[in-house]
């Protein structure tokens, strides 16, 4: 597997088991690094609805209400 000036992978991975290509983990860990930093520039009093805006924001991206429906479920397990 080789990674992309972006961290993407060139090679296929599923996410979440769900049959949808996803990032290798450098591309994971830049996604998660920005996600962290985003919300402590949010705040406390900001910081969730932000990720209500972030996740309709990728629901639209993602253009598919049922996989978004997967991705919440695979999201809510072993919390």
């Amino acid at each position: 597997m080789t990674s992309t000036a972006t961290g993407q992978n060139t090679t296929s991975q599923t996410s979440a088991g769900l049959g949808i290509t996803g990032l290798g983990i450098t591309g994971l860990e830049t996604v998660y690094d920005a996600l962290a930093a985003a919300i402590d520039q949010a705040g406390p009093a900001r910081s969730e609805l932000m990720l209500v805006k972030l996740a309709l924001l990728n629901a639209q991206a993602l253009g598919d209400a049922a996989l978004f429906q997967q991705q919440l479920q695979a999201a809510l397990q072993d919390l």
